[in-house]
Parts: C-alpha cells; structure tokens; sequence
C-alpha cells in the first residue's frame, strides 16, 4: 500500500456505513473498515476518532453551513426566518444524499449508542443555531428557543424528506408552517 491514497475519507465512511448495514453497528471494528477501504487503522485515526465518526463526519460541516446561511440571512429577518435560511441551506446539504442519508439513517436508528451521539450531535446543531442569532442581536431566551424550533424542524422534516420523493426546502417549508399549527 502507498504511503498516500487519494480520498481516504469517503473511502473509509463508505466502507463503515457497508460493513455497519452487514454486519452492524456492534460487530464492526476500526480495522474491518479500514481494511474494506484498503487502509491502515493508523489512516483511520487520522480522519475519524472512533467509528461513530464515520457515520457522523458531516454533522461539523452541517453545523458550518446552517449558521453561516443564519448569519448571513437579511438584517431586518426575524430569528424565525434566519433559521428558515439555515434550513434552507442545509437542504442543499442533503438534496443530492438522500440514498446515503436513508441508509445512514437505518443504521443509526438501529443503534441506541448512535441514537444517543445523534442526539448529542442535534445539540451541538442547536447551540451553534443559537450562537448566530445572538451573534445577529438576538436576545435570550428567544435565541435559544428560535434554534430549538429549527432543530425540531430539521429533525421532523429529515424523518419526513426520506419517506418522502420530494425536496427537502419543500419538506422543511411545510414542516415548519406545522410548528404554527400546532401551537394553537
């Protein structure tokens, strides 16, 4: 094996989300994956903590892009409609992944470890939600309450968007006219 292979990352992400759909979750070690992508675990621990990682590698840059499109959203957008802009973004996140998301999706809910780390990952979504819009002057507790609505969005509307043969700006958008709905 060369000292260098190109595109290790994914090699390794598709290789766990393989073997963890096979064999599960619990059945699968770091050095099945890195010998299904044709690695070395060392090559592994350069790229992934533990191999919960592998399914949740995305979860940083997720977090990246639904607070940078918040940030960014017009001055004069109430916290509600900043983090419909988070949303928004994020569906272009996911559009062009909905085989991978659905297949992710089974093997973590499959999983009460991976459950718990996807909860931990929808805080950590939550918090930096929360972040931008007090970053935007937006005082406590409706900042906080404005990510938690997002995230609640963005959970229902995930569920719904993989069931579901449509876009998920589209999902999101009805899913969050719900939230009004159900608060009469």
């Amino acid at each position: 094996m060369g000292r260098w292979q190109p595109d290790a990352r994914t090699r390794l992400e598709r290789a766990g989300l393989e073997l963890f759909e096979e064999r599960g979750y619990e059945a699968t070690t770091v050095a099945d994956i890195a010998a299904v992508a044709g690695l070395t675990e060392r090559t592994f621990f350069r790229h992934f903590a533990d191999k919960r990682e592998v399914l949740f590698s995305g979860s940083t840059v997720l977090a990246e892009v639904m607070s940078q499109a918040v940030a960014e959203a017009p001055a004069d957008a109430t916290p509600s409609e900043a983090v419909r802009a988070g949303l928004a973004a994020s569906a272009s996140f996911f559009d062009d992944r909905r085989a991978h998301a659905g297949r992710r999706q089974a093997v973590v809910a499959g999983n009460p470890v991976l459950l718990e780390r996807e909860l931990m990952k929808m805080a950590t979504l939550t918090d930096a939600l929360a972040g931008a819009l007090r970053g935007r002057g937006v005082a406590e507790p409706a900042a906080t309450l404005a990510a938690e609505v997002g995230v609640l969005v963005f959970r229902v509307g995930f569920g719904r968007w993989l069931e579901e043969d449509r876009p998920m700006g589209e999902v999101f958008d009805e899913t969050y006219a719900a939230v009004g709905a159900a608060s009469v």
